[in-house]
């Protein structure tokens, strides 16, 4: 009964809404079929060499493996990037999207996710916070540069066996040797926050235009471990007095929030039939 009456309200707060503010953490991109991270043991059925080198997702996702072992280092980043660009976004995606398109203030999503997914679904670039960085650019390991590029769309070629790339691998535009992706890692003090710095403006920017319009947070598949999404949510609702949804399978209360104990995409379809 808990349920249905917050799938109720969440809708009800949806549309009345004038404007989303959308918030995805790891939870998003499960049920497009992403690998799940949580855990060593989900790390390692992904990665099974990873288990058998006794290496760890915190362990592997540092910087520190571009210039001591870029092979391994690019065996996992470039399976990630391969593996991406091949999924297609589940229609959780289009059915945000809908719900943005007939808001006054549109939407803007803040998201810890590296995959580019809200982009590939459809979603402006100019309206996104990749807080963590994206997979799909690329820069200097070195720092020989200030510089981030697009990735090229050539795949990476990672042997399945090992998860070891074979050469060549991604290249600085500038100094020729290793790149890396400009993703937020463990440990890393070398990542160039620019684009993402950019952002955050852009995100400043719409915030305050849409100040004075009645908000809605939506926050998906965030959790607690890494609560950079979750945090942010809070205190942006906080700050605008929105109304907050949240929906997290594990995860889902919180002082004030609609709470939606789901996945990501049950979630979406859920409110989506109250809204139909």
């Amino acid at each position: 009964m808990a349920l249905i009456n917050n799938i109720k309200n969440a809708a009800r707060a949806i549309a009345e809404a004038e404007a989303i503010l959308i918030g995805a953490g790891a939870g998003m991109g499960v049920d497009s079929g992403m690998p799940d991270f949580r855990g060593n043991e989900g790390f390692w059925n992904a990665y099974p060499p990873m288990k058998q080198a006794g290496l760890s997702f915190y362990d592997l996702a540092n910087p520190i493996w571009f210039a001591d072992d870029p092979t391994r280092a690019w065996g996992f980043y470039g399976h990630r990037r391969n593996l991406y660009r091949e999924t297609k976004p589940h229609e959780g995606f289009e059915k945000l999207s809908s719900w943005a398109s007939s808001k006054v203030g549109g939407s803007f999503v803040f998201t810890s996710n590296v995959d580019g997914h809200f982009q590939k679904a459809g979603f402006d670039d100019d309206r996104i916070v990749e807080c963590h960085g994206s997979i799909n650019f690329d820069q200097c390991t070195a720092i020989c540069c200030s510089e981030i590029w697009a990735a090229s769309n050539n795949e990476i070629t990672v042997d399945i066996s090992t998860f070891r790339a074979s050469n060549p691998l991604p290249q600085c535009l500038h100094c020729q040797g290793v790149a890396r992706p400009n993703i937020l890692m463990f440990g890393d003090f070398s990542w160039i926050e620019s684009r993402t710095s950019n952002q955050y403006e852009n995100m400043r920017c719409w915030l305050e235009r849409v100040s004075d319009l009645q908000i809605v947070v939506i926050e998906i598949g965030a959790g607690t471990a890494v609560p950079t999404v979750r945090y942010q949510c809070e205190r942006l609702a906080k700050q605008f007095g929105a109304k907050m949804v949240r929906i997290n399978p594990r995860e889902s209360g919180g002082n004030g929030v609609i709470s939606i104990a789901s996945g990501g995409l049950e979630g979406l379809n859920l409110i989506a039939a109250e809204l139909s």
